[in-house]
């Protein structure tokens, strides 16, 4: 993917898992696809850009049904995410994920309050490869956390620096302030 993104005139990144694997820098387990977050504005040049893939939307979203993503259509809120295969035949194989931006302002999905200048929710790996910047996918996964969540939570955290570990603590207490993480995120004098 990061060969046919590396055409991409928008930003992109790895997100999901893999993210976390870039900001560790080794796989720390198997995935079962992968997950590329662009921007919602972006959503018609991505289009673009996987023309020749066979591309579902998720209608509605979370209920497990797809419908496919047709040419010139525009996904609003709350369709946000998009299944991709190559063919046809092939399985499911990348999960794309549309996001919010207001301005130069990344803005979450899951509540608006929770922001970010978007030059600041992405790191580039050793490679080039533009990925989700550690905390702000772990606030993506602390919505409903899995065994894999915490698997990836554990790796990362001793990885982040104070200002991550504030701005990720800070975000998930809009979504969940009895949250787990919080406790090992901040001394308990933030908490």
């Amino acid at each position: 993917m990061a060969t046919i993104f590396a055409k991409a005139d928008f930003p992109w990144w790895i997100a999901g898992g893999y993210a976390i694997d870039l900001a560790v820098g080794h796989e720390l387990r198997p995935h079962g696809d992968l997950d590329v977050l662009v921007l919602r504005h972006d959503q018609a040049r991505v289009r673009d850009l996987l023309a020749d893939w066979d591309l579902y939307v998720a209608d509605p979203p979370g209920q497990g049904k797809l419908r496919p993503w047709r040419p010139g259509e525009v996904l609003q809120p709350p369709l946000h995410d998009i299944w991709c295969r190559r063919t046809p035949q092939a399985p499911w194989s990348v999960q794309l994920m549309l996001d919010e931006a207001e301005g130069t302002q990344w803005v979450s999905r899951r509540d608006p309050e929770v922001r970010r200048p978007v030059d600041q929710i992405g790191r580039t790996s050793e490679t080039g490869i533009p990925y989700l910047a550690p905390e702000v996918q772990l606030f993506y996964k602390a919505k409903a956390t899995r065994d894999k969540d915490e698997i990836d939570f554990e790796a990362v955290l001793p990885r982040l620096e104070v200002s991550q570990r504030v701005w990720l603590a800070d975000a998930i207490k809009v979504i969940a302030l009895d949250h787990p993480w919080l406790r090992r995120l901040l001394p308990v004098s933030r908490t």
